[in-house]
């Protein structure tokens, strides 16, 4: 598999797994916020794992098993984070990051919705 196609593939999934949670979470901010705040913190945590090792085979030889189950914790607590990701805008320098989110709120039907949309719809024409 060379390079280009791994990252056509990567966008796929990344793409389809978007879409579902478009969909599960409203489909608005809150669940755009939610799903770049989730794979953030997934991606931050894998690249922690991996930094923090001896080296890339040492981490696959001897924290293999270990991660699994330390990474399968940290995804149900970045979930839960994930959740809560506009109490994290809220928090951020009081009282401009309430503000902040009310004009994100406001703001995202009428600049990045549509192009998320179309965005998520070109599995539909792929597949078609």
């Amino acid at each position: 598999m060379d390079r280009q196609s791994l990252t056509n593939h990567a966008h796929g999934w990344f793409r389809n797994w978007f879409a579902k949670v478009w969909k599960v979470r409203g489909g608005g901010l809150y669940a755009c916020g939610y799903a770049m705040t989730f794979a953030y913190l997934e991606v931050s945590t894998v690249v922690g794992e991996i930094v923090g090792s001896d080296g890339i085979v040492a981490f696959v030889q001897e924290q293999l098993i270990e991660f699994i189950f330390r990474f399968a914790s940290d995804s149900f607590i970045n979930l839960l984070r994930a959740l809560i990701w506009p109490v994290y805008i809220v928090q951020f320098r009081p009282p401009f990051g309430v503000i902040a989110l009310g004009i994100a709120f406001f703001a995202f039907p009428m600049t990045l919705k549509r192009p998320i949309e179309q965005w998520l719809q070109l599995d539909d024409k792929e597949t078609t």
